[in-house]
């Protein structure tokens, strides 16, 4: 496959001379906030870096087919590009984010690759079919599914998360995952792979995140169950766990003084960039992880370890 990066060297050259300010740790970014959930990208200062490219596909997903929540920007951009770099279609389901979908189906369409995009919102059962059904229709299968659309809201307490924020917080990140996994799950077949999205938070205990860090522990377990459960199908059901990626998640969410800090806990002193979460995205779609089933994969830095 021949790629057309005069877009992408563009994009990439102007996004990725940032530099790292050396202080007491390295900084991902300078204060800011949206006020917006799950957050825009294109808003963002710096903007994410979610392509490498000296990352060269290898065909290791020729002819399949990807459903991602969430690839309009973020992980699950870095997790688009990434699969079509080796030779996956994909389907991006996303909320309201139209400029970042826009975005990265343009990026996608000058690595001369196929991307569908599909907005809604995935705690509608009504929508997770028509995903489906989009998908079938315009591709004729599924092979692999990333639920990887979410959201964060940071509050002190726990007595300041109200009913509405909780609700909607397990609706978007534990029921999207359902609806979804339920309805695509009669279309996959030997060899598919299913990958959920949990969180170093999940593994520490963020204080500031309980309802958000109490779902991503809910997405370890479904992911362990539905492993177990589809193993002797051989539909393999892993998770990755990110530790603080640059993405609109971290300023839709966390409050202008905390957003230089982040990451900064870790081993390696930093935060990261999309992209470097992008060949684990790769490796659990593909057969190279073919005898690794209700696993999680801890990209965070050392922030968590063991």
């Amino acid at each position: 496959m021949n790629y057309d990066y005069s877009y992408g060297n563009q994009y990439y050259n102007y996004y990725y001379p940032i530099g790292i300010k050396e202080t007491k740790y390295n900084i991902l970014a300078p204060e800011q906030s949206q006020k917006q959930q799950p957050g825009m990208e294109y808003l963002m200062n710096p903007k994410p870096i979610f392509d490498n490219p000296n990352y060269h596909g290898s065909e290791k997903l020729k002819n399949k087919v990807a459903i991602i929540t969430g690839g309009d920007s973020g992980l699950g951009r870095a997790a688009a590009i990434a699969f079509v770099k080796e030779g996956a279609k994909v389907v991006i389901p996303y909320y309201n984010e139209h400029q970042d979908a826009l975005e990265t189906k343009k990026y996608i369409d000058c690595l001369h690759g196929e991307c569908l995009l599909l907005s809604g919102d995935i705690t509608d059962k009504n929508f997770c079919k028509k995903i489906v059904n989009e998908t079938l229709k315009n591709f004729g299968k599924i092979d692999i599914l990333v639920n990887n659309a979410g959201v964060q809201y940071q509050q002190d307490e726990l007595t300041n998360i109200s009913d509405e924020q909780f609700d909607w917080t397990i609706k978007v990140n534990v029921y999207g995952m359902f609806y979804l996994t339920k309805e695509v799950l009669p279309h996959l077949k030997a060899g598919s792979s299913i990958i959920n999205l949990t969180s170093v938070t999940a593994f520490f205990g963020e204080p500031q995140l309980i309802d958000y860090v109490t779902t991503k522990g809910a997405i370890v377990g479904f992911t362990r169950s539905l492993a177990r459960n589809l193993a002797l199908k051989n539909i393999r059901v892993n998770a990755i766990a990110p530790g603080f990626f640059w993405t609109p998640l971290q300023p839709a969410c966390w409050v202008k003084k905390k957003i230089p800090s982040l990451g900064s806990d870790a081993a390696m002193a930093r935060g990261a960039m999309p992209y470097e979460l992008a060949p684990t995205f790769v490796f659990l779609a593909s057969d190279d992880s073919s005898y690794m089933t209700g696993q999680v994969i801890h990209n965070n830095g050392g922030q968590v370890m063991g």
